[in-house]
């Protein structure tokens, strides 16, 4: 707090972003990837350096290359092996960080704690400092071929209950007073938007001891597909009934 006017992070609730990071270790090379601005907002509030980063769906490692480069210690899991080796391509045996990537179904209780357990110990750590969930927005985009990936569930009860089952198995390892950030954005099916980012909340809330500290919504101005090149998504919407996705929501929980 005593650098606070230097500290560049955003505490306001609507975030209007130009483009994605791209510096770095980053790279657009992964469909649904969140932008670098997302986690590196996050950690620079809720953690410091040192401590323990768990990111449920590591994806193409955008919150491990922000927790590289701020110094904190990192948990990921996925189950999607190539992207997972392509991952482990971008990191080396200099980095500042102890780092540990599963490749594992986050539903699986057994598997998920056998994995937390043993990097705690390697880290002398009993607890993590902060959880970050970027999870399939229910059957939108497919990311791989198992039946285990949440990516292949369309049916939205089913998925909240998988995705809940997935969030407690992490969130018993979260410290008293530590904070959880889930990424979501909202899906419209048969002809009707379908709020997943506030079923997801709600399970979150009804389900665990937490208190909802934050609702963020995100732009990104940049992003040409949502603009609409040619203007043909403006025309799509136009001519039908619906508005143009551009939001997703940032939804961040203090365990009590």
């Amino acid at each position: 707090m005593s650098r606070w006017r230097d500290s560049g992070i955003n505490v306001e609730s609507l975030w209007i972003i130009n483009e994605r990071d791209k510096t770095g270790k980053h790279t657009n090379v992964y469909h649904g990837n969140f932008i670098p601005q997302i986690p590196r907002q996050m950690l620079k509030r809720y953690t410091k350096e040192g401590d323990v980063v768990v990111d449920m769906f590591m994806g193409s490692g955008t919150t491990l290359f922000e927790a590289e480069t701020l110094k904190r210690n990192f948990i990921g899991f996925d189950i999607n092996t190539e992207i997972i080796e392509y991952v482990q391509s971008k990191m080396d045996e200099t980095s500042p960080i102890q780092y540990y990537i599963h490749n594992c179904d986050i539903t699986n209780n057994q598997a998920v704690s056998e994995c937390l357990r043993k990097d705690l110990r390697t880290l002398n750590r009993q607890v993590v400092d902060f959880i970050i969930s970027h999870p399939p927005y229910m059957d939108i985009v497919k990311f791989t071929n198992l039946v285990e990936d949440l990516s292949h569930i369309g049916d939205l009860n089913n998925f909240i209950q998988k995705y809940t089952q997935a969030f407690g198995n992490v969130f018993t390892y979260l410290k008293t007073g530590g904070y959880a950030a889930i990424v979501i954005g909202d899906v419209y099916k048969n002809g009707e938007v379908i709020p997943l980012g506030f079923h997801v909340m709600n399970s979150i809330k009804c389900n665990f001891p937490v208190k909802m500290k934050g609702i963020v919504v995100k732009n990104i101005e940049g992003n040409r597909g949502k603009l609409g090149v040619n203007d043909i998504w403006h025309y799509r919407a136009l001519n039908s009934d619906y508005f143009i996705f551009k939001h997703e929501y940032i939804f961040v929980f203090k365990k009590a």
